[in-house]
């Protein structure tokens, strides 16, 4: 063979891979801490300041009916990473964790060469590890706000591969301290969710939290100027997005929209040509993995539970799942709820209906839930903010979209919706057995005493029997209904 000729098919395909890994995506998945859906601008809050996540989403997809699997940080994030269900993880409760042997997405996308960031709140446990080449996950490294090593995590990268990087702030969780961004959003101009007070103390832990939310949102806004100035944005997929509702009354741990619905945004430009698009397809939140996966030309393996929507970037009117499934466990106080959502009706199922829902520890000691005490103590609070005290709960609720989109009337008792009630139980029914869950007598207990702050009951500490568990739930791969 010519000489010459066998440098040459070097060359050629020494540069064939460098393009290769060129154009191979980049993907950069912003996650807030305790954010709910309808706390960005372009979202329709016009109290809020977003600039930056409203541009993205300008540019970019919007998706309306984007659903969590749990409304509790660590449940939802390991549920995220690794496309399963909280009980087939084997970790449904806060501060628990999967078994080593369980598999990320992120270790799949470092394991085809991509180069792998954590920064920011962490939360997701040991196995999670291995799906990083770098993490920052301690205070001093990523401040207040938990998105300091963002910027550097990016100018800092090797040039020579694709990278993958889970920014993960510890904006909007409480406590809120005073920051640079203290002050964006003032009180007197506030009006407070109707579900909550319109105290004066109210608005200002609004405001507060409006406040971290902008903080979040300026970080990212860093991080886009930083893509630009490498070239890097077109071929970048950027997701924004939260681990579970706002840490107020009715909102964190609660499995209806207020609790479950996330905003999700996607902006991609080499890859979503239609610009302030919104999908109203229902998805949920195993469904990114495996999404993910597709757009970098990986195969998802057998057990991820969810399904690739990456149709939708280009065709984001496309109809997708039909059910969506959620759930509630332990979170400071003592649960097992199971949500199951279609298109026009969503269906709970309270296995501690003498468990009142005043939400996690961090909203009960807020200023936010005592001035709704008032309001109990003087007899003064409408249905819908009486909700959080309610003893006993509904042991089944339904709820009629169509009617009802902020899901306030429980139609389950109605004799017009018999037929719907049964076929919505029947379907959660289905995917609790095919996929390994179960409603344990000996669940974690109160770790907390109800509406009195941080006082500790005889129970704290002490883990009782996890859903799935006795069910080998984290060998389970059965998918569900879809």
């Amino acid at each position: 063979m010519n000489h010459f000729f066998i440098p040459f098919l070097l060359f050629l395909s020494v540069s064939s891979t460098a393009y290769a890994q060129k154009e191979k995506l980049n993907i950069i998945v912003f996650i807030a801490d305790d954010v709910s859906w309808d706390d960005f601008g372009c979202y329709g809050n016009t109290q809020v300041k977003t600039p930056n996540i409203d541009q993205l989403a300008k540019n970019g997809l919007k998706f309306d009916n984007f659903y969590l699997t749990a409304s509790s940080c660590s449940p939802s994030r390991n549920s995220i990473i690794t496309g399963r269900y909280p009980h087939n993880t084997g970790a449904t409760e806060l501060h628990t964790t999967p078994p080593l042997n369980m598999v990320s997405f992120p270790e799949l996308l470092r394991n085809n060469n991509y180069y792998s960031v954590m920064a920011g709140k962490f939360h997701m446990g040991p196995y999670a590890r291995r799906g990083f080449d770098m993490m920052f996950e301690h205070r001093n490294e990523n401040g207040d706000g938990g998105e300091e090593s963002w910027l550097n995590s990016l100018k800092k990268r090797p040039k020579t591969k694709p990278f993958f990087m889970w920014f993960a702030s510890y904006d909007a969780h409480r406590d809120w301290g005073p920051n640079k961004f203290s002050g964006t959003h003032q009180p007197n101009q506030l009006e407070p969710p109707f579900y909550l007070s319109n105290g004066d103390e109210t608005k200002a832990d609004l405001a507060k939290y409006y406040d971290e939310i902008s903080r979040f949102d300026f970080y990212i806004g860093e991080v886009v100027k930083e893509l630009k100035s490498q070239k890097e944005l077109d071929n970048t997929l950027i997701i924004i997005m939260s681990d579970n509702g706002r840490p107020f009354p009715h909102s964190k741990t609660r499995v209806n929209d207020r609790g479950m619905k996330t905003p999700f945004v996607m902006h991609w430009p080499n890859g979503i040509k239609n610009k302030d698009v919104t999908s109203k397809s229902l998805i949920s939140a195993v469904d990114i993995a495996p999404t993910i996966l597709t757009l970098a030309g990986i195969d998802s393996p057998d057990h991820f539970q969810g399904h690739s929507f990456d149709r939708l970037l280009t065709e984001p009117d496309l109809p997708f799942r039909n059910y969506l499934f959620a759930e509630h466990n332990w979170h400071d106080y003592e649960a097992h709820e199971r949500m199951v959502r279609n298109e026009n009706y969503m269906y709970i199922l309270n296995s501690r209906p003498m468990q009142p829902q005043n939400g996690p520890l961090d909203a009960v000691g807020s200023p936010s839930f005592k001035e709704l005490e008032i309001l109990k103590d003087q007899g003064q609070l409408s249905a819908i903010q009486a909700d959080v005290f309610m003893v006993p709960r509904p042991h089944e609720e339904l709820y009629d979209y169509g009617r009802d989109p902020l899901q306030l009337l429980n139609v389950a008792s109605l004799p017009e919706y018999a037929e719907t009630l049964k076929s919505m139980r029947n379907i959660l029914s289905e995917w609790m057995t095919e996929t390994g869950d179960n409603i344990p007598k000996n669940l974690t207990k109160d770790w907390y005493h109800k509406e009195a702050g941080l006082i500790k009951t005889e129970f704290h500490n002490i883990r009782g029997e996890m859903p799935g568990q006795n069910l080998n739930a984290t060998e389970n791969n059965v998918k569900g209904a879809f």
